[in-house]
């Protein structure tokens, strides 16, 4: 890489972009948009595929990216939540899904080179991101059938294995599996990282980010925060975090709680507050700020930022914010 991102994590807090489908909400983009020319007369309908918009709509996606880096991110997104074959199996695209992730991280990219060439001082990164596809090894879908699973483990594997290596053909800096609800899904996506570092004989640093669901504490397959930890610690993370479900203020307890537990950095973007009941989310980038604020005094976190509902102003506020903040020690774990 030509700027380490583990340099830099040593000597500031690091800065994430926000929500992806927030901003593309906003483009209103039709189901001609979508499809573009060249799936104009496919047969399933496009429209919500935020991922193909990585090809029918590329400058959309460049521009939120720029977007987030004025605002004051250092690391931005790929548009690939979606880009595995069993998410993009819902639109029949399945044979897209290496382009997909190629283009995706190759847009992002581009963006990243363009600020970090106006300002060496302040080197930009590219995420591959990684999400959990639609299901899940550990529970079944049918509450008839408790044994059930709608996906395997292997199957996952080769699945995430396809989107890593088109992620890291297209020039992400470091492989980010977030949104974690199934951390046996999880698992898969670090095996197959695992696998191609190997097969090719390369190193990428790993951010892991999973969700606590609810007030419970527990991920949707019912683990602590301390079990996800256990479970996914035997790899070599760069970071281990939270994102999503919750706000910054609802997350802040499980995040001082894995503050306390792990050697690995922090990280952490929460939406921006609860969803009202249209499911929007009304968090102002003041609100978020202040609460983000806490988590910055009490030294919880290496890299911030934004989930659901998080505009580049939400950023911009955080980022304003982290200027003022040493990044949070490493302690070694007894």
């Amino acid at each position: 890489m030509p700027n380490n991102i583990s340099t830099e994590l040593q000597k500031r807090i690091l800065v994430l972009d926000g929500a992806m489908g927030t901003m593309l909400q906003a483009y209103n983009f039709t189901e001609a948009d979508f499809r573009g020319e060249r799936f104009k007369d496919y047969p399933t309908p496009l429209k919500g595929n935020n991922d193909l918009l990585s090809i029918t709509q590329p400058q959309a996606i460049a521009e939120v990216h720029a977007k987030y880096f004025e605002a004051g991110a250092d690391i931005v997104e790929t548009n690939t939540f979606s880009g595995t074959t069993i998410a993009m199996a819902d639109y029949n695209m399945e044979d897209l899904v290496y382009e997909l992730n190629f283009e995706s991280a190759k847009i992002a990219r581009q963006v990243a080179d363009e600020f970090t060439a106006k300002n060496p001082e302040k080197p930009r990164f590219v995420a591959g991101s990684i999400g959990p596809t639609n299901r899940t090894a550990s529970l079944s879908p049918d509450v008839n059938r408790p044994e059930y699973r709608a996906i395997t483990f292997n199957e996952l594997r080769i699945a995430y294995k396809q989107q890593v290596e088109a992620l890291i053909d297209g020039g992400a800096d470091v492989l980010l599996v977030e949104t974690v609800f199934d951390t046996l899904n999880a698992k898969a996506a670090l095996f197959a990282i695992e696998e191609v570092k190997e097969e090719r004989q390369i190193d990428i640093p790993i951010m892991v980010s999973g969700t606590i669901t609810d007030a419970s504490g527990r991920t949707l397959s019912g683990q602590t925060v301390e079990a996800f930890l256990t479970s996914i610690s035997h790899i070599p993370l760069m970071s281990v975090g939270f994102n999503c479900a919750l706000g910054a203020k609802q997350l802040k307890p499980y995040l001082q709680r894995l503050s306390n537990e792990t050697e690995f950095y922090t990280s952490a973007h929460p939406n921006a507050g609860l969803p009202n009941a249209f499911g929007e989310y009304d968090e102002s980038p003041e609100e978020m700020q202040a609460h983000i604020e806490g988590y910055l005094k009490d030294g919880l976190v290496n890299i911030i930022g934004g989930c659901c509902g998080t505009t580049p102003d939400h950023i911009k506020a955080i980022a304003d914010a982290a200027q003022k903040y040493q990044p949070r020690l490493i302690q070694e774990i007894a």
